[in-house]
């Protein structure tokens, strides 16, 4: 798989992962969850997926190694969102995503940092995915969110269920919740985590064309 190039990103230098297929069609910036990075294995596996699918994927760390020390910053949602902000910018410049169109994958609290985000930047996000999502940590910013949503919940996940489907019957965009049967919050049951990248790939192939 790609591993894609090291770039750094905003002014806070955060660093990420840059892939770009050939003759690209969109450009999908993951937002990942908790404590986690741009290393994530489901994460990652789930880019693979998506560049064979004809995607350019950046996978960043949205806090610097010193933020991510402390706690309170790996649920400072609206620091989150503004991370992924900086990102959607940093595309719009980058000479190889300048022209892509741009789509949100977020995990877990990763999820409501990319509907922050695309409340802020209704423009230029053309579809948001979640995956094991925490949608409902985006609280007032779920009403503004104007791009097509997919919520894809774990079966098993039955807290997180509910809370998808609360914040479902706040956002006001196109929205559309996928339960994958017999996966629990991480996705690590035989053939739920490729269910859940199929789902996300046509949900971007749909919604983040080219053009």
């Amino acid at each position: 798989m790609d591993t894609g190039q090291r770039v750094e990103i905003g002014e806070n230098r955060l660093e990420g992962l840059l892939s770009v297929p050939d003759n690209a069609s969109g450009l999908i910036i993951f937002a990942h969850g908790s404590g986690s990075s741009r290393f994530s294995p489901r994460n990652n596996f789930v880019a693979g997926i998506l560049q064979t699918r004809g995607f350019a994927t950046l996978l960043f760390d949205l806090l610097s190694q010193e933020e991510a020390a402390d706690r309170h910053n790996v649920f400072d949602i609206p620091l989150l969102g503004e991370r992924v902000t900086e990102a959607i910018i940093w595309a719009a410049t980058h000479p190889q995503t300048a022209d892509l169109p741009i789509g949100l994958f977020g995990a877990s609290t990763g999820a409501a940092a990319a509907l922050v985000a695309a409340a802020e930047s209704p423009a230029r996000i053309r579809a948001v995915v979640s995956r094991g999502g925490r949608p409902d940590l985006a609280g007032s910013a779920l009403p503004r969110v104007k791009a097509p949503t997919l919520l894809i919940v774990g079966g098993l996940d039955f807290q997180v269920i509910d809370l998808n489907e609360a914040a479902q019957t706040l956002m006001r965009s196109e929205t559309r919740m996928e339960i994958v049967p017999g996966a629990t919050h991480l996705f690590e049951e035989a053939g739920t985590l490729e269910k859940a990248v199929d789902l996300a790939s046509d949900w971007f192939v749909v919604h983040c064309p080219a053009g």
